[in-house]
Parts: structure tokens; sequence; C-alpha cells
């Protein structure tokens, strides 16, 4: 077994997307097709090298890794946007393409949700049977992954208190996801609020959305995954989905790898943007992790409640909200408030150092422009029909097949 990786010496990155009809742009469940395509057969997962495909629980989503860790971001947004050329070269021979954005504008869920068929998965049947995932929490959300390696108690340790403080403030930069049931909803992040009530019938499933203070693996096993077991076990006799990864919160310890996936942020336009928020997150958390402006102990002891709070407040109102707590602000230097968040991420990308001049230009356009969720509310202006949301989704899509940022 190779030894583990330290902090920061290795990312994966995992990025998701809907298939959907070229001509409708209706969600397309056809993902088995792709890979069928890819692979000769219907797997599950096709691996080209250092990248790979994967399926997902609903047919109409596809997935783009890295496959394993890889050494830096450097070069990565080029070899993500290969990847969803490829699949959409694939797609127009079926009428499809890809569609980037965290939820799709329209689907209707209970109708249009389908499941992966191929081989009998009992974890999708068993996630089936106990929460009935035809609900926009479970068929209507894409994501980003960020993946982050330690190998130690302590580096954990100090790898959950960083990532813990800045979940809350992760929405202002990322959130992309105004649109739900055709109509603009006036969130900036549906796809959390639809992610936090997704396991409501267990709801240690999913708990605060922030992981509890915890830091040591058995206090993190021994604690928090072991409520989560209890609580499923009545609708899990036979132990299926008892493992790390039923954990469902935005942020969940892997120790099957030695890494923490941060799963919160919903997916940008196009690779370049995906990668750009990814180096700008981790080079902030490594800032944290190394006590930059506050402590170790100052960063743990935060409970989960009142960091979700403000998670809720910023993924409502996106970058302009207000923060107005001045032991959290005081977390990252800043010793005067009220701060919007979108101020706070200027600050921050102020004190690090982005090493891709692509990188940096997509930050401005998310911190200058708004994220792309405020960019698409501008865009569409009030009280769009189905027309104008069709045109703002139909320019996204050919955002991500060319590779460029949205600027309404």
């Amino acid at each position: 077994m190779p030894k583990p990786l330290g902090l920061f010496q290795g990312f994966g990155v995992e990025l998701e997307y809907m298939i959907v009809r070229s001509d409708t742009l209706d969600v397309y469940p056809i993902a088995d097709e792709v890979l069928r395509e890819a692979a000769g057969s219907y797997e599950p997962e096709v691996e080209f090298g250092d990248m790979a495909w994967n399926n997902e629980l609903a047919l109409h989503v596809i997935e783009f890794k890295t496959n394993g860790p890889a050494p830096a971001l450097d070069g990565l947004a080029g070899k993500f946007q290969d990847q969803v050329n490829r699949v959409n070269d694939i797609l127009a021979g079926y009428g499809g393409r890809l569609m980037p954005g965290a939820m799709h504008p329209w689907m209707e869920p209970f109708s249009q949700m389908r499941l992966w068929p191929h081989e009998y998965n009992p974890i999708y049947e068993a996630y089936n049977h106990i929460f009935d995932c035809r609900g926009h929490g479970w068929s209507n959300l894409q994501s980003t992954h960020i993946n982050l390696p330690f190998s130690t108690d302590e580096e954990f340790g100090r790898l959950h208190a960083a990532i813990r403080i800045l979940m809350p403030v992760m929405p202002a930069l990322t959130a992309a996801s105004p649109v739900m049931d055709n109509k603009i909803t006036g969130l900036h992040d549906n796809r959390l609020a639809v992610y936090r009530t997704n396991s409501v019938k267990i709801p240690s499933v999913t708990g605060d959305v922030i992981p509890e203070p915890v830091y040591t693996r058995a206090e993190y096993e021994g604690k928090l995954l072991k409520g989560i077991y209890d609580d499923i076990r009545p609708y899990d006799p036979e132990g299926i989905l008892q493992y790390e990864w039923l954990n469902s919160r935005g942020a969940i310890a892997r120790f099957d790898r030695m890494a923490i996936e941060i799963r919160i942020l919903d997916i940008q336009e196009c690779p370049v943007a995906d990668l750009a928020v990814c180096e700008l997150i981790i080079l902030v958390l490594r800032a944290l992790t190394d006590e930059k402006w506050s402590g170790l102990a100052q960063q743990k002891k935060w409970p989960a409640g009142r960091l979700g709070t403000l998670l809720t407040e910023i993924s409502e109102k996106g970058g302009e909200c207000l923060i107005t707590d001045p032991e959290y602000l005081d977390l990252f230097g800043l010793s005067s408030g009220p701060v919007k968040a979108a101020d706070l991420w200027i600050h921050l990308l102020g004190t690090v150092v982005i090493s891709d001049l692509s990188h940096l230009k997509a930050l401005n356009t998310v911190l200058n422009g708004g994220t792309l969720s405020a960019r698409i509310i501008k865009a569409l202006g009030t009280d769009p029909g189905q027309a104008k949301i069709f045109g703002v989704y139909e320019e996204l899509c050919s955002c991500l097949s060319q590779g460029n940022m949205f600027r309404p």
C-alpha cells in the first residue's frame, strides 16, 4: 500500500454535468450509452490515464474526475475540458449535449428521474427504498468535489478544522443554482437548500451540513459516524449503507483513502471556472492550517450549528450577504465589519498567490461580476418566461462546450 499523502501533496477533483437534449434542453437519461460508447460495454467507470468518467445515481448525470490525486492543479482545467469535448462529441450522435450549473432549471424529478439501470446495485436500491430518490435533492443537483489528503490524525484535525471554518462562505464563491421548477426562487443556492433536506427521514445523515467539531479518527467514527449508523439501522438491517460515505455532510472524511472530500460546491459554467475556485479555496485552506490569521484552538471551537446558520444565510443571498459576526471575521484577520461575503473572498484572494493566469481571470469574473447564480439572475431579469430561461441555459451549454466564462 502506498504511503498516504500529507497535507496539500495531492488534489482530487470531480465535476458533475447534466446530459440534456440538444433541441429542448430537457434532461436526457443516457449516461449509460455514453459510457458504453467509450468502454464497449455498460461500465460504471471508464479510465483514460490520469482522468476517468463515472456514472452517478441519476442516469442523466455524468462525472469526470482525476484518476487518483493529481500532484498539482496546473493544467487540470484543460484536461477536464478535453473530457467535456469528448463526451459532447459522443452525445452529438444522440442529439444531446452537456449542460453546466448545479440544478436543471425545469426538470420535474418525480416524472423524469431515471436510476442507473445496469447490474444490480444494492446501494442505489437501498437509498431509493429508504429516501425515494426522485426528488430534487437526489436527482437534480450537480456539484464539484475537492478531495484533500492527510497522513496523520494531527493533519486530519488541522484540515477538518480549516474546512469547517471556510465552508459557510464557499457559496459566496460558487452558488450556481438560482432557478428551480422553471422560476427564479429568490435563493442563490437552491442545490444546498434541497441537499439539506434530502435525508429528512433520517436527519443525522446530513446533520447541519457543516460537520461536527471532531478532530481525530476515533472521535469521528465513535461519535459522528456511529450516530448515523445507529439511526439508519432500523431501515437498513443488512448494513448495506453503513459505511463512511453514508455521511452526507458538505464535507466528509474518507479514511478509506485518507482524504477529506468537500462536496458543498455548486458546479460552474466551465472547467476553468471550477479549477479557479478550487485553487482559491485550497490556498485559503492551506493558510488556515498554517494558522496565518487564527490559531488552531480558535478554529476548532466553532459548533456546527453556528457555522450552519451562516452557511444558510450565505447560500440564500450569495456574495451580497453581510457577515456581521466579528468573531467569524477575526478568523480571517478582519477586525471590523460587517463585510459582504464576496468582499471577504476579495480580501482572501489578496493574501494568496494564484499560479494560473486563466484561474485569476476567472476569479476576477466571479468576484467582480458575481457568482454564476448572480450572473444568471442578471441575465434573466425579472419574471422571465420559458423562452428567456431556455436562452440563458442554452448560452451556458455553449460556455461549457467552448470553455468560456458566462458574462451576461
